[in-house]
């Protein structure tokens, strides 16, 4: 969470407004420890529309973070005026861990197909060392060309401390005797050793440099 914050803020993201929930904790976390403005409204189409208005006043990109399922299903009305109205907008969201998709998981629903067509580029992030790329990726979208919306998922895991989600399936699996639960170990300790490896090897100045756009606007003559 503390990666994709630092992303914002680089991009001069100074708020963002949400409907805090569990699976985006740790990007609002983050964002708060580096100084980003956290804007908690009441409903979640408050907050894509607020950052739509944010990326119409002040020609950065609006970012909305909320949680998954239904936290994503009540922001579509937003995000399709934000397309409308070609403003260049962040949406951020959690969804189901990784070990845990398409199988019933809390609010675990396709949201993809939901949001894709009303956004510019809807992507999953499923490891920790996709966060900077495909932020960065997300916001130079978002700006290019006709501007417009942009929906990044996060899963669940890959936002959290490694150490803390090794932690919590390691109790876990540790209940489960035999071959069995030896083998299962050695698959979710692989599946991590994936989802977490690379991380530190990023080198940030081989990435896109952020974009700055402006947003026509009508001369006085035309008001």
């Amino acid at each position: 969470g503390y990666v994709a914050a630092q992303v914002l803020l680089a991009h001069g993201v100074r708020a963002v407004f949400t409907l805090p929930g569990g699976h985006v904790a740790p990007v609002l976390v983050g964002c708060k420890a580096l100084g980003i403005r956290v804007v908690d409204v009441r409903h979640e189409a408050t907050a894509a529309f607020a950052a739509d208005a944010t990326s119409r006043v002040t020609n950065t990109v609006g970012v909305a973070v909320v949680t998954a399922g239904p936290g994503i299903s009540n922001t579509v009305t937003a995000v399709k005026n934000a397309q409308l109205a070609q403003s260049p907008m962040l949406l951020l969201a959690g969804a189901a861990p990784s070990l845990f998709r398409g199988k019933g998981s809390l609010q675990d629903i396709d949201q993809l197909a939901m949001l894709r067509p009303h956004c510019k580029w809807a992507v999953t992030v499923r490891t920790a060392a996709e966060i900077r790329p495909k932020l960065l990726q997300a916001f130079q979208i978002a700006q290019e060309g006709v501007p417009g919306p942009v929906f990044v998922e996060f899963l669940l895991d890959v936002l959290y401390p490694e150490a803390l989600v090794r932690d919590g399936f390691g109790k876990a699996l540790g209940k489960i005797r035999g071959l069995y639960g030896s083998a299962l170990r050695g698959y979710v300790g692989w599946h991590f050793n994936r989802m977490f490896g690379g991380l530190g090897k990023i080198n940030p100045a081989a990435l896109p440099c952020p974009r700055s756009f402006s947003i026509p606007s009508a001369a006085p003559s035309q008001v």
